[in-house]
This record gives structure tokens, sequence and C-alpha cells, in this order.
């Protein structure tokens, strides 16, 4: 297969390694508007070659693009590749904004080119051990979920700039893994949000943003959503998922890279050494995401996340910011549209 890809930064950078690694692909078309990006990539994987623009990429004959450019530029180049008839593996979220997420939805509506939106947890093995556990029954009704994801330092400041904030770029990976494990959708959200007084206003207070975070999700069924993020767990990356229910419980991320010390005498684990990010933690979650991209842009399989999916999350995000800056539970039925 020959794929595209649109965006060498620090995701991009990694994705380009993942895909080039894949048997299934053996070209590797790229771009990037810093030249040194598109050279770095050239220069080390041997299937790579470059393209001047995303405009040159999206006319050159692909089997699929991958779309991990910044946020605020998701929804423009969705919505090229699909119109140049051409598979799409986007990251996550759809668009900068709602408004262009709803956009994107409703353009996209009744096309039959392929879209699948990057959310790697619905592939880690742990995660996917988490679902099958609620949906064979065995852990009877569920009644909790409790899902972390802890950075252990911020992104640059120019991506933080155009993120959309914490909720819309950090806890969209829970809100989406909390649906996603437990079958459900968020009806009502409650989130608080703290700025550490020692970090640079440029990183949060100027974009509204917040360091830590927490959110309760109601979900449809009664069932409680319990989510923890932050941009400044120096210990490590910490990504878990708890689900408890009336017979039994399960947790997904237990394992000896945990970045948690435990405080009973005697208790050496986790051993480490801790995750120190993504790359680490979810390198198989990624590979196994885009190998099912390779599939679904083949048109062997279904995608595993649509764009009408991903609006799921993205309501509960936007529900989150918003009850985080007016400190009140938000309705999704309030954001939704």
């Amino acid at each position: 297969m020959r794929i595209g890809l649109i965006g060498l930064g620090r995701i991009g950078s990694f994705h380009a390694d993942t895909l080039a690694a894949l048997p299934q692909v053996d070209d590797l078309l790229v771009t990037d508007p810093v030249a040194a990006a598109v050279s770095a990539v050239t220069g080390r994987i041997e299937k790579a070659r470059a393209a001047a623009s995303p405009d040159d990429l999206l006319a050159a004959e692909l089997d699929g693009v991958v779309i991990a450019a910044a946020t605020n530029a998701h929804a423009d180049l969705l919505l090229a590749a699909v119109k140049a008839g051409i598979p799409v593996f986007c990251e996550k979220p759809v668009a900068g904004t709602a408004d262009e997420a709803v956009l994107v939805r409703d353009r996209l509506t009744g096309s039959d080119v392929p879209v699948q939106i990057g959310y790697p947890r619905r592939f880690d093995p742990a995660f996917v051990a988490a679902r099958a556990a609620v949906r064979d029954g065995s852990l009877g009704r569920v009644h909790t979920v409790r899902s972390t994801t802890l950075d252990p330092a911020p992104p640059p400041a120019a991506y933080l700039a155009v993120s959309g904030g914490i909720f819309r770029d950090c806890s969209v990976h829970d809100f989406d893994a909390v649906r996603w494990v437990t079958g459900r959708e968020v009806v009502e959200v409650y989130a608080v949000g703290a700025v550490d007084p020692t970090a640079a206003a440029e990183m949060y207070a100027d974009h509204g943003d917040w360091t830590t975070v927490s959110t309760l999700l109601t979900m449809d069924d009664g069932s409680i959503g319990v989510v923890s993020n932050t941009r400044a767990n120096a210990s490590g990356y910490d990504v878990r998922l708890e689900v408890h229910g009336t017979a039994a419980a399960v947790a997904a991320g237990l394992d000896e890279g945990l970045p948690l010390r435990a405080t009973q005498p005697g208790i050496s684990w986790p051993a480490g050494p801790a995750h120190i990010f993504f790359m680490d933690r979810l390198t198989e979650a990624f590979r196994t995401e885009l190998a099912t991209f390779c599939e679904v842009a083949a048109g062997r399989t279904p995608s595993p996340c649509t764009v009408e999916d991903a609006m799921g999350t993205a309501w509960t995000a936007e529900a989150a910011t918003l009850s985080a800056r007016e400190h009140r539970p938000v309705r999704i039925e309030e954001v939704a549209r």
C-alpha cells in the first residue's frame, strides 16, 4: 500500500516509524511545513519520500492518508482527503472547534469514503480485555468506571495554543475509553480545573486552560465515570482504567511500568522503569490502530471509530469545558447538535 502522512510533529514522526514498520505499507509519502521535520523522516526511513505540500500529497495516487497535523488543520485536511476519494485516518479530535466538527460530520453524510478517528486506547490489549469483561457480563451491572491520563509534562506552548484545552486534547482519551469500554453514552458532566500557580501564563491562563482537571460523568444507564487528568505528573506517564461492577472489577494499565509508588512496607510492585510517555505505554496500541486503518483503507473492515462515533466524545469534552468554566453540571443536550 502507498500511504500519505500529513504532519511530522511529535505524533506524526512517531506514526511515520510505525507505518514504515507495517508489512502492508510499501511506500510512505510525507509532508510538513517544517522542512527539517521532513528531512529527518525521509533521512531515517527508506520507504519515506517527501511531498511539497498537503495538496501535492493528496493529488498523488494513495491508498490512504494519515492526518497528524495541528488540531486546527484537521477539518480542512479531512474534508480535502475525502473529496479526493482517499480513505482517511485522522488523529483526534475531528476538528479544532465544535462548529467545525459538526461541519465535517454533516458534509460527510452519505459519503462512502472510509474515515477513522484516532483513539488508540480502543486498541490497547488491556482496554480491549476490559471491554470484553463488560460485554460478557462477568462484572455484573457496571456502576463505576475510573479513567486516568496523567502526563509527565505539558506539550509545547505552541501546541497548547491551538489544542482547544485539556478537556479537548487530553481528557478526550478518557471520555472515549469510558464510552467505548462500557458501551454507554454520557448524559451529564460536572468538571473542575486547577492551574499550577508556578505555570507560565502563556501555557494555560492565557488560553483559559488548566493544568489539572477532574470530571464526573453520568452515563445513560445511571452508572458513573470518574476521569482524572494532569499535565504535571513528574513520576511518569500514567494511563489506567478501572471498571467496577456488582459481581467483579477489572483494571487496565496495572503493569510494571506504572509510575506509582506503593507505600506498604515490603511491597516492591511496580518494579519499573516507569512509562515516560505515550509512545512507550501505547506502542502496541498505535501499531494495531494503524494496521487496522490499512484494513479499513483496503475495504476489508469497517472503521472502528467513525466521525459520528467520535462526536459523542467531542460533546463530552465540550460539556466538560463549559462545566469547568461555569462551575455547574452540564447536560450533553446543552452542547450537542
